[in-house]
């Protein structure tokens, strides 16, 4: 019986794919977080780990619930408009897209401590729920570029057997790209379908051929590539505090975090170059994510003196368990006999990848704020989380190894600070803030320092409050197409405005 029905064979014994198909861009995309919640903890620009009193802050310093004085209620409403400028090579574009979605919602109840002679004088339970990350995202580009999409599918075939990127006798397209991908691995799949798309050439037909060329001529190639992403990063949130005496704030939060991603990119390519068979090439691939994680917080809320407060917080790693589904399709137009060709390569197949964990960097917050008596006040948020310590398991898997070092070698611990104030006449408070992010790349450039401002409205009507905030962040990032072969970046200078509407009550 020839080999490779015998591999086959044993292959499909095994169901789950031997191949994984996560990097740098996941391990950074899970562990950033944004500054979301409440209309007035926006306002500040989130420079709220001194004060408490908002549930929002809760989420940030676990502390802060305890400086509620009665039970307390809030929701929120975001209206989020995302501006991208795309630049690639001589190609310029711009896209927009808004939508609207609940950001914020929780519940904290206080108890008093009936014992008077106890230093504990009350105690917060407190149950929050916070988008900490919205992956919804569309923008497309174009250009003139002098590398094809060729260069992605010779780098995944290079040194690999012919009989392990290519179909079985009578073997269809979807039986084929599933067998290769179960016993060979993603790369072989990759290899796979530029072979069976004709973009790649053996060398030789024999099956321990290892050598490949493209029939894609050099030159130049228009190049139209598409993104569109959904999905969002949520956190649930049971929180602990209690007041300790006069001046001391203590807190816990036990986190339920959530990851939905869904990702959609297409290229399209086309040459006219001299000697060139393949004319034109459509590359589509999709990604589904979904995982769930926890993680920790511990908190304090001082009171120096009876306007300036001091608060502290870790927040632990999040353990996130992450589960990642794939499908692709391509066809080319090529010229063969003085007549173009389509070739459609569509599997239908999904790619159940194996299930992995990532623990993301741990971080650390000190907060200083002065409170000027009932006019206002104003508050200065500082934190630190190094990128570099993110994480792929199991380890001692080569490819989470490699991955693990990329992330070492190219990924930084980053700085963030934000400062906020806030003045209050009468039932109205007017708010602002400042926030600033550094890249957690070392080059900068992959992702960019990210800045942002905030200005927002209170009024009070008794123990109800309605609130409004609009925001705004800019950053500039580059996205490359793809991992190996065709490594040109897209230059993105995204800015996200969001208008937050809140009510609130004390019960």
């Amino acid at each position: 019986m020839n080999f490779k029905i015998i591999v086959f064979i044993l292959a499909g014994i095994f169901t789950v794919p031997a191949f994984y198909a996560q990097d740098i861009t996941d391990a950074v995309r899970y562990s950033q977080d944004n500054i979301v919640g409440s209309a007035r903890f926006r306002a500040l620009s989130g420079a709220f780990g001194a004060l408490g009193g908002d549930l929002s802050a809760t989420s940030l310093n676990p502390a802060g619930s305890a400086v509620f004085n009665n039970t307390f209620m809030s929701v929120s409403l975001t209206n989020i408009n995302v501006d991208n400028d795309t630049q690639f090579f001589n190609g310029q574009d711009s896209f927009s897209h808004s939508f609207t979605e609940f950001t914020q919602i929780g519940t904290a109840f206080v108890f008093y401590n009936p014992n008077m002679n106890s230093s504990f004088e009350k105690f917060t339970l407190a149950i929050t729920y916070d988008k900490t990350q919205d992956f919804k995202d569309d923008w497309a580009s174009h250009g003139i570029n002098t590398n094809s999409i060729d260069g992605y599918f010779l780098s995944n075939a290079q040194g690999k057997r012919l009989d392990q990127i290519s179909a079985l006798s009578n073997e269809s397209i979807s039986q084929a790209y599933s067998e290769i991908g179960k016993f060979y691995g993603s790369e072989n799949q990759q290899a796979y379908l530029g072979y069976e798309s004709y973009i790649l050439q053996p060398n030789s037909f024999e099956d321990d051929n290892t050598e490949y060329t493209s029939n894609i001529a050099p030159g130049t190639f228009n190049q139209h590539y598409i993104y569109s992403a959904t999905g969002y990063n949520g956190k649930i949130a049971v929180n602990f505090a209690s007041q300790v005496n006069d001046r001391l704030y203590l807190g816990l939060n036990l986190n339920t975090h959530f990851i939905n991603y869904d990702r959609y990119t297409y290229l399209e390519e086309a040459n006219s170059n001299f000697n060139s068979m393949v004319k034109q090439v459509d590359f589509e691939n999709t990604l589904s994510t979904i995982g769930g994680g926890f993680s920790f917080q511990v908190g304090t809320i001082y009171k120096a003196t009876n306007n300036l407060r001091v608060g502290f917080t870790y927040n632990s790693p999040t353990w996130y368990t992450i589960e990642e589904e794939t499908s692709q399709y391509i066809s080319t137009v090529r010229t063969e006999a003085g007549r173009d060709i389509t070739q459609i390569v569509d599997p239908r197949i999904i790619n159940i990848h194996p299930e992995y964990k990532l623990r993301t960097p741990g971080k650390l917050s000190g907060s200083l704020a002065y409170i000027f008596g009932s006019s206002g006040l104003i508050s200065f948020d500082y934190a630190y989380k190094d990128y570099g310590n993110s994480k792929f398991k199991p380890e001692h898997n080569s490819h989470f190894d490699t991955q693990n070092q990329i992330i070492s070698d190219e990924l930084v611990g980053a700085s963030s600070f934000a400062v906020g104030g806030e003045y209050r006449l009468k039932q109205l408070s007017f708010r602002g803030g400042y926030r600033f992010e550094e890249s957690p790349y070392k080059n900068g450039e992959t992702i960019g320092d990210l800045t942002g401002y905030s200005v927002g409205l209170g009024y009070s009507i008794g123990t109800t409050k309605l609130d409004i905030t609009f925001d705004q962040t800019q950053r500039d990032s580059e996205y490359q197409l793809y991992n190996v072969g065709l490594t040109d970046a897209t230059s993105l200078d995204t800015k996200i405005s969001s208008l937050t509407f809140s009510v609130s009550f004390a019960l």
